[in-house]
């Protein structure tokens, strides 16, 4: 087989969740086939080293203008000059006319339940992204032969809101092997240094994203840390300042910014060694349609806290303290039992590390390997 793969961002240095997939996808491909044709559609930027050619594996750089024009015109030309049999949309939309038979990677489908760019919270391109989907993808959809996301949860709610069944599967995301939990005291010195780690800190995963929610999260801490005796900081990874100052001032919190640590943006290979260093790993998200943060926290032996909504349960299973990320009283109550009782510390982070030894980026591409396979023949 001849199969082309859409990977437009993952030479961007700042990497977030479907990049990282796309990328992990690609480099599990490339240990597992050696006899099918890869052809790797990207989009030209500063990591250009994040994967290499191999002889069965060719990177094709497009340079095609912006996001829809590279999505629309530049792409699937390229699968057509290079024969593709098969292309492989790996980012939640795809060309609407291409004769080359599609496999699209629908993540989520949030942006058809809320898609108004006049509704608080989030940025402009993430309000504009989401009306370009909007458009997009239910047409894309009717056309692919296989539609793919990313937990039984999603593909639940891709059925009802599309109508699909037959064409609709779910594979699961995986966690990369390098997150482990870090104990080399050298590794764990400089990690610290370079991200002016606090001595007591809880992590938070957060973003601008309105899913990710931010001021609920920060509300939580505040009254965890009102009522702790010991005092612990929050680090929050690749915030923007002026945002964070935003949402304290809009929920009451300003004292708040002096226990917040803003790392600046954060390398996927250097997560593990800031995670081992957290007393709590905080995932209260408001929708996800799978959650890897979830499984690299736990990865680590760090006790996570996520919501009991969404796709959250069916990742997390039994290995993590599960609350309403609406109540922000409910949030702290849970910081605050996972931090007090040592044996429910403990028996969460024996049962993370084993939850997330069940997921992995090899079985993720041996799936996807199928998948393709069943679209040629």
């Amino acid at each position: 087989m001849r199969i082309g793969i859409e990977a437009q961002r993952i030479f961007r240095k700042k990497k977030h969740g479907m990049d990282m997939v796309a990328l992990e996808l690609i480099k599990n491909l490339q240990e597992t086939d050696k006899e099918n044709e890869y052809f790797i559609f990207v989009k030209p930027d500063t990591d250009s080293g994040c994967v290499k050619p191999t002889p069965n594996f060719h990177i094709i750089e497009l340079k095609g203008g912006p996001y829809p024009t590279w999505e629309q015109i530049a792409l699937p030309a390229a699968a057509k000059k290079y024969r593709c049999d098969i292309l492989h949309c790996t980012s939640n939309t795809g060309p609407l006319f291409c004769k080359v038979p599609m496999v699209v990677t629908l993540h989520d489908i949030i942006y058809l339940e809320s898609v108004s760019i006049l509704k608080k919270g989030g940025t402009w391109y993430q309000k504009l992204g989401n009306m370009y989907r909007r458009f997009v993808v239910p047409p894309v959809v009717r056309k692919c032969r296989w539609v793919v996301t990313v937990s039984e949860f999603e593909k639940n709610r891709i059925g009802t809101f599309m109508g699909l069944k037959n064409n609709l599967v779910s594979i699961y995301n995986g966690v990369g092997s390098h997150f482990k939990k870090v104990d080399d005291p050298a590794i764990l010195k400089s990690s610290a240094q370079k991200y002016n780690l606090p001595e007591n800190f809880i992590f938070f995963l957060g973003n601008t994203d309105p899913k990710k929610n931010t001021p609920n999260v920060l509300k939580a801490f505040s009254l965890f840390n009102s009522q702790s005796a010991l005092k612990y900081k929050l680090v929050m990874l690749d915030f923007d300042e002026d945002e964070l100052h935003k949402i304290l001032s809009d929920i009451g919190c300003e004292n708040l910014r002096e226990d917040i640590q803003l790392t600046g943006y954060v390398p996927n290979s250097e997560l593990p060694a800031i995670i081992s260093q957290c007393r709590l790993f905080l995932y209260p998200s408001l929708r996800e349609s799978f959650g890897i943060p979830i499984l690299e926290g736990m990865a680590c032996g760090v006790p996570v806290i996520t919501s009991n909504t969404s796709s959250m349960p069916e990742v997390a299973a039994d290995a993590a303290i599960l609350i309403n990320p609406e109540s922000p009283e409910e949030i702290a109550s849970a910081i605050g039992n996972v931090l007090e009782d040592s044996t429910l510390y403990q028996t969460l982070s024996r049962k993370g590390i084993e939850r997330a030894s069940r997921f992995s980026w090899k079985k993720m591409a041996e799936s996807y390997l199928e998948l393709y396979k069943t679209v040629h023949n």
